[in-house]
């Protein structure tokens, strides 16, 4: 048996909330040039692909209709944008629940601004999010507004954004 004193309990539990927690991701990534071409007369390449992630559905990935992608699969910018509303999602769940506020509802119809160079580079400059939330509590509605700031600071997405991530939320009682 081992026993650990309350000191030294505490001091360890003081060390590991202030360690970093590395977690690894993979994905995979697969392309053919088998791909049937519109015309073929033309020389340049389907940007249509797949994405697999071990132990989840295959998703089928091409680039966004503007550049010259299949407009009916999701492309990159969709996904990025998709990451960054549901993780702000879930991480306002989160900090709710910490504050004690029963959220019944929540939606987001968020976009973002891409802008494309000459020479053909480009970045996202801006998302926008604008979520809104049904809650139980009509006493709660300026802590549930404010909180989005704090999820915000949480987000593992926004945090690696380098482009300004936007929130107009909204906030109604049932």
């Amino acid at each position: 048996m081992c026993y650990f004193s309350h000191e030294l309990f505490n001091s360890w539990l003081k060390k590991t909330k202030k360690m970093t927690f590395k977690h690894i991701f993979k994905a995979e990534a697969n392309w053919t040039s088998k791909q049937k071409l519109a015309d073929s007369s033309k020389r340049f390449y389907t940007k249509s692909h797949q994405i697999q992630v071990e132990g989840k559905p295959i998703l089928d990935v091409s680039a966004a209709k503007a550049f010259k992608g299949d407009p009916e699969l999701y492309n990159p910018e969709d996904l990025l944008l998709s990451s960054l509303v549901s993780c702000h999602m879930m991480s306002y769940l989160y900090v709710c629940s910490q504050n004690g506020i029963e959220v019944l509802e929540y939606s987001d119809n968020a976009e973002a601004t891409l802008e494309v160079n000459p020479e053909g580079s480009g970045r996202f400059v801006e998302a926008r999010l604008y979520p809104k939330v049904k809650i139980s509590n009509s006493d709660q509605i300026e802590l549930a507004l404010d909180l989005h700031h704090k999820a915000n600071q949480l987000c593992f997405i926004a945090n690696s954004c380098n482009f300004p991530v936007l929130h107009n939320g909204s906030c109604e009682v049932v």
